[in-house]
């Protein structure tokens, strides 16, 4: 356990001579809006070390230094939260950096796999877990409380390393880099209130209802940042729908709705919200941010949605990826809905992976089945396919599956 600053620079140097290093962090977040760190976890191979960061006169500029370090890989898993603390503390996002949740999605694991999946199937151990939601705040750690803190970068050496040799084999490094770059974005960490709005999905687009949202959001961050309290403790998310879809005029309607706390308007609380959901009430247009465009579903498209689910979940068993790295289902909804819409899923490896067939299924030129209960997909004899090009051509397992269904 570091807890003095000649140990953490000797560590960090040391850690520094790796080409990669494992972290990982615990802190709690319960009654604040900034997560509290409380431990940092660093290991490479052969060595690792815990860092308090609460150990008093500790400076993490060499820490934080080695997470610059362009020359050492950082390895995390699903860590975006973990991110979230660096940035906050030191505007810095780790580079180069590499999540171990998004290497085994590439790699056939499925959706958001969990640590312990991993080290139980790549290194055959079962991590006890039973400190997860443990005080990490109180000092000094228990024996468990450490021990489960190493296992978390420990595991994680072995578990990076048999992925990366996977992805070599099956030629996927690049994708993972793709995915990387959503959680190297400094944009991904921003907290900022005029953005606050987007953590809000509202399918009425009248210019009331997204004003009032717009203001709302944003004042209920500034209060949640300026107190370091979670926003729910200043409004919850579902009050705040109500607001925007009911639209108070006064303070007398707002505190009639059934979502708002009893005595909410009695509190210091109150006069900023009513000064928003007026303010957002009077907002013009061109000053309302520029929402994400709808998806319109058109009548009847349900069962073709249903049918493209079916078809990805296919083609990602095929191809041993993990569906969500794929398309989500507002994808799907808008490649049945609308003739040409941008979406990733229509380029690189995603087209090649599963949306070629989803245009194909769409546009009638392939059709679903079971053999030898495996879900495969036929080519469908119409005018359009017998004039297509080549670069229209059928999946290309279409043929194959076409003899074995005859």
């Amino acid at each position: 356990m570091i807890t003095d600053n000649k140990a953490l620079t000797q560590a960090c140097q040391k850690l520094a001579t790796s080409r990669y290093i494992t972290l990982d962090t615990e802190f709690i977040r319960e009654k604040t809006f900034w997560p509290e760190l409380c431990l940092i976890q660093a290991a490479m191979p052969q060595y690792e070390v815990l860092i308090d960061p609460l150990a008093e006169g500790l400076d993490l500029t060499p820490f934080y230094e080695l997470l610059r370090n362009k020359q050492v890989i950082k390895v995390m898993h699903g860590c975006r939260q973990d991110v979230e603390i660096f940035y906050h503390q030191a505007k810095l996002i780790p580079a180069p950096l590499m999540d171990t949740q998004v290497m085994a999605m590439v790699c056939g694991f499925g959706n958001a796999v969990s640590y312990e999946m991993l080290a139980r199937r790549l290194t055959n151990v079962k991590l006890d877990k039973g400190s997860r939601f443990t005080n990490w705040a109180q000092r000094p750690l228990s024996d468990k409380q450490t021990a489960y803190a190493l296992a978390d970068v420990t595991h994680l050496r072995d578990i990076f390393e048999k992925l990366e040799a996977k992805m070599r084999t099956n030629g996927r490094l690049d994708w993972v880099v793709e995915e990387m770059a959503d959680l190297t974005n400094e944009a991904t960490y921003l907290q900022l209130p005029k953005n606050a709005w987007k953590r809000f999905r509202i399918y009425d687009n009248r210019l009331h209802v997204m004003g009032i949202l717009f203001k709302v959001a944003a004042w209920r961050e500034v209060m949640a940042q300026k107190r370091n309290i979670p926003r729910g403790r200043v409004l919850k998310d579902d009050t705040i729908r109500e607001i925007a879809l009911q639209a108070p005029k006064d303070a007398a309607a707002i505190e009639e709705l059934r979502s708002i706390p009893k005595g909410f308007m009695r509190s210091h609380y109150a006069k900023g919200l009513i000064q928003a959901v007026l303010e957002g009430q009077q907002m013009e247009k061109q000053d309302l941010p520029n929402y994400p465009k709808m998806v319109g579903n058109r009548a009847g498209i349900g069962p073709l949605v249903e049918l493209l689910k079916v078809l990805l979940k296919q083609c990602c068993k095929t191809h041993d990826v993990a569906p969500k790295l794929i398309a989500k289902t507002e994808d799907l909804e808008r490649l049945a809905s609308e003739e040409s819409p941008d979406i990733s899923i229509l380029s690189g490896w995603r087209y090649d992976i599963f949306g070629k067939a989803a245009l194909d299924l769409k546009h009638g030129r392939i059709a679903l089945t079971c053999i030898n209960d495996e879900i495969t997909f036929v080519p469908v004899n119409t005018p359009e396919t017998d004039t297509q090009t080549d670069q229209e051509q059928p999946p290309a397992n279409a043929k194959k599956l076409k003899e074995v269904a005859d």
